[in-house]
């Protein structure tokens, strides 16, 4: 059985950092490309960061220079580290798993930015 579980949501003041993790099990890991999603109320699902199986990196324009993904494949868990988080980051962050047809999704956890 395929599991992504998210940790590490909570409600944090603008110019705060949270680190996001995302324990995968019942995959091989390392074959997979790693994704971070989110979704706000009333808005689509983005793409926030991603980081494929040999290491390559990519960033919504929104969080480049702010957030950073990385994986630990000896620990089958991909992190988002989230620095200066401000409002608009607010939203349901998910964590995804794609190789060939394989498509996983974690529940998600909640990110809010608020003072």
């Amino acid at each position: 059985q395929v599991q992504l579980v998210e940790s590490g949501g909570g409600l944090v003041q603008p110019g705060g950092s949270l680190r996001l993790s995302c324990a995968a099990s019942g995959i091989g890991f390392s074959l997979y490309a790693m994704n971070w999603h989110r979704q706000a109320p009333g808005n689509q699902r983005e793409l926030v960061a991603s980081i494929g199986s040999s290491g390559n990196i990519n960033y919504a324009d929104s969080v480049k220079g702010r957030f950073t993904i990385s994986r630990d494949n000896a620990k089958d868990t991909v992190y988002l580290q989230m620095n200066s988080l401000v409002p608009e980051d607010t939203a349901v962050y998910y964590c995804n798993a794609r190789w060939m047809s394989d498509d996983y999704w974690g529940q998600g956890t909640q990110v809010t930015v608020s003072s």
